[in-house]
């Protein structure tokens, strides 16, 4: 168990918080223990009520912080009207993955896995997507650029939400409904680092050519024009 899983158990078992799922993780062993706790980011959302932190609204709110990301682009080159519209288009295609990813979730009944080692990987990616943006906007490459920019400033989050966030949401909402955690479960937890990597490959694939790559985003070429 990392250092932040013990401060955020203290914390919350010393100002009187654990209530429903937080008090079945305590009691499990070390290892369920921190995949359910979850890294950084995780245990952000997870400091709010489950119902409040639903995949479905965690992959909106990735959707509110790429607008946001967008919005001086939009100011820049006057085109504040089109941001609006495509903010909406960016909410609703992350919510959408996110309910999307909980779907799956409930369907493969994996465990989560933890993203911490990988982060090198995932990181840069929407870094690299808003600088296609950039120069895409100021020197017009056209359409396709501005959509491929788009993409990889999108993709980090379904990600993130398919292969971690989702799985774990599910186990912890069964188990503050009183159900069994790993009901239908083949395996519980990821050991083998191996097995661990061949399915972050394997669902990685599925949702960078499946959920995301049937979806056509109709991007306006206003930044260009």
């Amino acid at each position: 168990m990392n250092v932040y899983s013990v401060n955020l158990h203290g914390f919350m078992t010393g100002y009187g918080f654990m209530t429903g799922w937080q008090e079945k993780v305590a009691e499990m062993d070390p290892s369920h223990r921190l995949m359910l706790e979850g890294g950084g980011l995780s245990s952000i959302f997870l400091r709010y009520p489950l119902k409040l932190v639903n995949p479905l609204f965690v992959g909106g709110f990735y959707g509110i912080l790429i607008s946001t990301a967008l919005l001086p682009m939009g100011i820049i080159f006057g085109e504040s009207s089109n941001w609006i519209g495509q903010s909406l288009k960016l909410l609703a295609l992350t919510s959408l993955l996110g309910g999307f990813s909980l779907g799956i979730s409930s369907i493969i009944k994996r465990p989560p896995i933890r993203l911490e080692n990988r982060r090198r990987y995932l990181f840069p990616i929407p870094f690299l997507g808003l600088l296609i943006l950039v120069f895409e906007a100021f020197f017009g490459l056209g359409e396709n650029t501005s959509r491929f920019g788009l993409f990889l400033l999108i993709v980090p989050g379904p990600i993130y939400v398919q292969l971690s966030y989702a799985p774990r949401w599910r186990i912890l909402n069964r188990i503050q409904n009183g159900r069994g955690a790993f009901d239908g479960m083949v395996v519980t937890i990821y050991s083998d680092a191996t097995e661990d990597e061949e399915v972050v490959d394997r669902e990685m694939e599925e949702a960078i050519g499946g959920s995301l790559g049937t979806v056509t985003f109709d991007l306006d070429d206003s930044f260009s024009d």
